[in-house]
């Protein structure tokens, strides 16, 4: 490697980490050039552990900038790379927000599949248990402990907040087909909304089909039915029980 690209990568690696988003696309950018100019040394290892560098840096980089669409190019770029066997000394770092990613895109036969080119080293790595946790906590429908985990890094929050929007997407789709009507204040508790007026909110942006009682408070979600329904099914189990069949076909397909 030569001078210049390991100095553009000291200043890309401080750009990042300093939260200098603009300047770390720049020099993001010239790093990509360089390579593009520079001659392959004879460690061609070498030469492609600094492009896996560069790929990661700019991982990191899109995860700061909320840019989703950057992150799964630069990914896209990278595995190649590992794929080839290159290590770094971010390789379980990346890997752990490429898992986080997929399972939160739903992309569970994607997230599976990188599982198994996993080491049981690699597995223990608290950057990559914590998504493998995460998931089978998803599986189970345990909700609670899923939005009262603690991310082992600051980058990983970017997606757990997407995630939160999948989660309570999950629970309202089967809200729609257990209940009829529901009072605001325990949908917001069901849906981990600190208050009603954040689920007023979703309902607005999200739930326009929602119909809001201001009277007595409550949602409707379908018509009243011409018959009496049963007052005694138990709803909450249903709903677990729904997500849990929903992901388990999921990991089939």
């Amino acid at each position: 490697m030569t001078g210049r690209m390991e100095s553009l990568l000291q200043d890309l690696q401080g750009h990042v980490n300093s939260g200098n988003i603009e300047k770390g696309k720049q020099v993001l950018q010239q790093c990509k050039l360089a390579l593009l100019e520079e001659e392959d040394d004879d460690n061609e290892t070498n030469t492609n552990r600094v492009r896996a560098q560069i790929l990661e840096w700019g991982v990191l980089l899109s995860t700061a900038d909320g840019d989703l669409e950057a992150f799964a190019l630069n990914m896209a770029q990278l595995q190649p790379y590992y794929m080839q066997g290159i290590v770094t000394s971010q390789k379980n770092h990346i890997t752990g927000l490429n898992l986080l990613h997929l399972l939160v895109e739903n992309r569970l036969s994607e997230f599976h599949s990188q599982l198994e080119l996993l080491s049981d080293q690699e597995a223990s790595d608290p950057l990559i248990s914590f998504p493998i946790s995460l998931e089978r906590k998803l599986m189970v429908g345990m909700y609670d402990e899923v939005l009262t985990m603690s991310i082992p890094h600051a980058s990983y929050q970017l997606f757990m907040d997407h995630l939160l929007q999948t989660v309570r997407d999950s629970i309202a789709d089967c809200m729609e087909v257990s209940y009829q009507t529901l009072k605001l204040q325990d949908a917001a508790a069901m849906m981990k909304f600190n208050s009603v007026d954040e689920l007023q909110n979703y309902i607005a942006n999200d739930r326009d089909d929602w119909l809001v009682s201001s009277a007595d408070g409550t949602i409707t979600f379908q018509p009243p039915p011409t018959t009496s329904a049963a007052s005694d099914i138990p709803s909450m189990q249903w709903i677990q029980q729904s997500l849990t069949y929903a992901t388990e076909m999921e990991r089939i397909v």
